[in-house]
C-alpha cells in the first residue's frame, strides 16, 4: 500500500529554487565586514536589543577569514560532499550588506558571483539602508542571477520597534519595499514572533500588513536569546518569557495564514549557534521545531493564505510545497 503524499500547506524556499533551476540550490552566508548605522553611532552604538557582535551572521570577518573568495569556496567544498550540490546562492548576512559606497558593493557582489555554479544573489540589510543607488545597483543583477533584496522588519508595531531599539518605523520599512517593487526587485521580509510585549493578535497583524504590501518572500524567525545582547540581560533578570515550542508552532501558523498563497516562505524558524544561545534549549533542535509546525497546521488543517481575503473560495491548501527549511 503506498503512503499518502504529505499534504502541501506552504509555499517552501527550496521548491521554489528547484522549480527554477531544477536541482537543489544552497545559499552561503558572506560576511562582507560591513557595519550598521545601528552599530556605528549614525542611530546608536547599541545595536537591535537581540543582535550580538556578530550582526546575525557567520562571524567569518571578526575570525580573520576576510576574503569572500575563501568563504565561497569553504563553503562550496563543504556544501558539495553533504549534499551534492551543484549552484549556489551568494548570501551576504552579516550586518547590513547595503551600508557601503556603492563602488564597494559591485565589487563585493561581483567577486561572489564570479566563481563557477553562483546562480544567486541574496542581499540582508535594514530599510534605512537603501537608496536609489543601491536599488539601481541590485537591478543591474537581474539578468545575470536569480537576485532577492532582504530586510528587516520584525515587527509592523512602532511601539515594539522603539522597544527593540530597532532605530527605524515601519514606515521606513514600506518606503523601501514600495522603492525596490519599482525597480522590480524581490524583497522578503523577515520577522520575528515572540517580542516583549506582543500580544498573539498583534503577531498577527503583522503577517496582514505583509500581506498588503508588494513583497514576494517571508522570513519567520523564533526569538531566542543570544549571550552578550540587551536582550540577555532581560533574560537574566526575570523581564523576558521566552516562548515555548508549541506556543511558537502555533503562532507560525496563525502567521501562515494571513500570508498570499504567491509568498516564498524562506524559513520558519532560526539557527543559532550552540556556543552563543542563552535560551530556550529547545531552539536548537531545527528538526523538531520544523516537525512541531508541520503537525500543527495539520492538526488545525489549515494553510498558507486559508485566511487571506479571498481564502473562503479555497477548500484546502493552495500552490505551497511540502514544509521545509
Amino acid at each position: 500500500m503506498r503512503n499518502r503524499p504529505e499534504v502541501k500547506r506552504y509555499r517552501d524556499y527550496n521548491s521554489y529554487l528547484r522549480g527554477i533551476f531544477g536541482e537543489r540550490v544552497q545559499k552561503i552566508s558572506l560576511d562582507a565586514g560591513l557595519s550598521c548605522p545601528n552599530r556605528d553611532g549614525t542611530i546608536s552604538r547599541e545595536g537591535c536589543f537581540f543582535c550580538n557582535g556578530r550582526g546575525s551572521g557567520t562571524g567569518a570577518f571578526a575570525a580573520g577569514r576576510t576574503s569572500i573568495e575563501e568563504q565561497i569556496e569553504s563553503a562550496r567544498n563543504f556544501l558539495e560532499k553533504r549534499y551534492g550540490a551543484r549552484k549556489f546562492i551568494a548570501y551576504f548576512q552579516s550586518f547590513s550588506n547595503t551600508y557601503a559606497p556603492p563602488e564597494q558593493l559591485k565589487r563585493l557582489y561581483d567577486t561572489a558571483l564570479a566563481p563557477p555554479g553562483m546562480v544567486g544573489l541574496s542581499v540582508a540589510t535594514r530599510p534605512d539602508c537603501i537608496n536609489e543607488a543601491v536599488l539601481d545597483l541590485l537591478a543591474s543583477y537581474k539578468g545575470r542571477a536569480l537576485t532577492w533584496l532582504e530586510m528587516g522588519l520584525q515587527s509592523a508595531h512602532d511601539e515594539t520597534l522603539r522597544r527593540i531599539n530597532r532605530g527605524h518605523d515601519a514606515a521606513c520599512f514600506e518606503r523601501a519595499v514600495l522603492a525596490a517593487h519599482g525597480h522590480g526587485i524581490q524583497v522578503c521580509a523577515h520577522v520575528i514572533l515572540g517580542l516583549p510585549g506582543e500580544t498573539r493578535e498583534m503577531m498577527r497583524r503583522t503577517a496582514r500588513y505583509l500581506a498588503a504590501l508588494p513583497v514576494q518572500g517571508v522570513k519567520i524567525h523564533l526569538l531566542y536569546v543570544v549571550r552578550d545582547t540587551p536582550l540577555a540581560h532581560m533574560y537574566r533578570r526575570g523581564e523576558f518569557r521566552c516562548l515555548e515550542r508549541e506556543e511558537y508552532a502555533d503562532l507560525v501558523a496563525d502567521f501562515l495564514e494571513r500570508l498570499p498563497p504567491r509568498l516564498v516562505i524562506q524559513r520558519l524558524t532560526g539557527d543559532p549557534g550552540p556556543g552563543e544561545l542563552l535560551a530556550p534549549a529547545w531552539a536548537l533542535d531545527k528538526g523538531a521545531n520544523l516537525e512541531a509546525i508541520r503537525r500543527r497546521l495539520a492538526e488545525r488543517d489549515t494553510w498558507q493564505g486559508r485566511r487571506y481575503p479571498g481564502a473562503e473560495e479555497m477548500t484546502g491548501p493552495g500552490p505551497g510545497s511540502q514544509p521545509s527549511a
